[in-house]
């Protein structure tokens, strides 16, 4: 008689000690990048110059764009932990050096520009590595309530951060604001150095057996150099079936999505008369929505036919962009806002999941660094037109264009096959 062994039920991510000590790293990392934008906006502020307060505050952005995709080469060359840890370790060194200075002296703009340049620079390196660990904390079954998590602890960090901030800045300046940024990066460490990173397919070596998740390649003289991983990385999505598709949803979608919803909604506020105050209550709706839709993938673990699923609730989302601008109360804007943030954030954390299911483990810096290149480079730079436009045309018309270009991007994604029948590991 033959015993048949049964493999064990995998642990939901929640519960996975590995898991939870990237989500506390990651949490502690977002809550101090909170921290430390609210610091140098008020270091620059306390410069006295108004240009030069715009000039800070613009020049992360700048390396972000320029090094985005370099940082992807880098995290699939050395493997995404190593260079997560090492640019969590330079941001605390940064942060915590800008902190000593200005408790010395006081701010100049050159030194706040340097800092966000090389701040921005860092970014460049981590948020791709850090997009691309997920896959190898926990089995492909979870990734979808692995990005449940990481939306809960990004809204949760924006709730915190800010608050924490202010207190700090009342408190001590921006030197220890930027001192408490500098702690929490820097706890962030010890998690992240104790991560178990499980063994993904990699090249195959000689000898017949396989790199591991975290090696990097061997040098020999067949390895690319950086330049040809990076051709080789974006090729590799062009031509891919599911990840060529989903970055025209991500860009598509994103563009339509974040000048209105940011800079839009203070403009909008401001036409309306609410106020600051009606602005906060209509971006706690939205952030309210978006932890909803984290929290169920969070719970749920897996959505059926999640390549459909996201392209429709980028085109529902859609609906709810262009109602903004036509809503007559606050109460009636925070209600519709909690719904676009329902719907996109839902949508973007499948896109998250199928992002890291889909990707060949050895392009997976790669892939990730072309999606958040959108997200946190290339999209805000869409804010002074959109600002523009709102001038020239209202609210109304500049809303209803943006939420149809969110709606080409859901329509788009359902026009590929590949994408539209995209499916979550069980």
């Amino acid at each position: 008689m033959t015993v048949t062994a049964v493999e064990a039920p995998e642990r939901p991510a929640h519960r996975d000690p590995n898991v939870q000590r990237w989500l506390g790293a990651y949490t502690a990392s977002m809550i101090g990048d909170s921290i430390y934008f609210m610091a140098l906006a008020w270091a620059a502020a306390r410069t006295g110059s108004a240009t030069g307060t715009g000039l800070v505050l613009a020049a992360g952005s700048i390396p972000r764009a320029l090094l985005m995709l370099g940082g992807g080469v880098l995290a699939d060359r050395l493997g995404p932990r190593r260079v997560v840890i090492g640019s969590d370790a330079a941001r605390a060194l940064l942060v915590l050096g800008l902190a000593a200075t200005l408790a010395l002296t006081a701010p100049t703009v050159g030194v706040l520009v340097a800092v966000a340049l090389l701040f921005g620079a860092v970014d460049a390196l981590f948020l791709p590595a850090v997009g691309a660990l997920p896959p190898r904390i926990s089995p492909p079954g979870q990734l979808a309530r692995i990005q449940g998590l990481r939306g809960l602890a990004a809204r949760g960090a924006s709730i915190v951060g800010a608050p924490l901030g202010g207190v700090a800045v009342a408190t001590g300046g921006p030197a220890l604001a930027l001192a408490a940024a500098g702690v929490l990066f820097a706890l962030s460490l010890p998690l992240l150095l104790s991560l178990r990173i499980r063994p993904l397919p990699g090249p195959v070596k000689d000898g017949g057996t396989t790199a591991g998740a975290d090696e990097a390649p061997a040098d020999t003289e067949e390895t690319p150099n950086a330049w040809q991983d990076l051709v080789d990385g974006l090729r590799y999505v062009r031509r891919h079936p599911v990840l060529g598709p989903l970055m025209i949803v991500i860009g598509l979608s994103e563009l339509g999505f974040v000048g209105p919803l940011n800079l839009g909604m203070i403009l909008l506020s401001e036409q309306r008369g609410w106020g600051a105050a009606g602005m906060g209550w209509i971006v706690a709706g939205f952030a309210s929505g978006a932890a909803g839709s984290a929290l169920l993938l969070a719970v749920r673990g897996r959505v059926p036919h999640a390549g459909r699923v996201m392209c429709l609730t980028v085109l529902v989302g859609a609906t709810g962009i262009a109602a903004l601008a036509q809503v007559p109360s606050v109460a009636l804007a925070a209600a519709t806002a909690a719904f676009v943030g329902l719907s996109i954030g839902l949508a973007g954390a499948l896109c998250a999941a199928l992002v890291q299911t889909a990707a060949d483990p050895a392009y997976l810096g790669r892939v990730t660094s072309v999606s958040t290149l959108f997200t946190y480079a290339l999209i805000p730079l869409s804010y002074p037109v959109t600002g523009a436009a709102i001038a020239l045309w209202g609210t109304g018309p500049v809303y209803a264009v943006s939420a149809a270009v969110c709606a080409t991007g859901g329509a788009a994604g359902l026009a590929f096959i590949a994408l539209r029948r995209a499916e979550l590991p069980r």
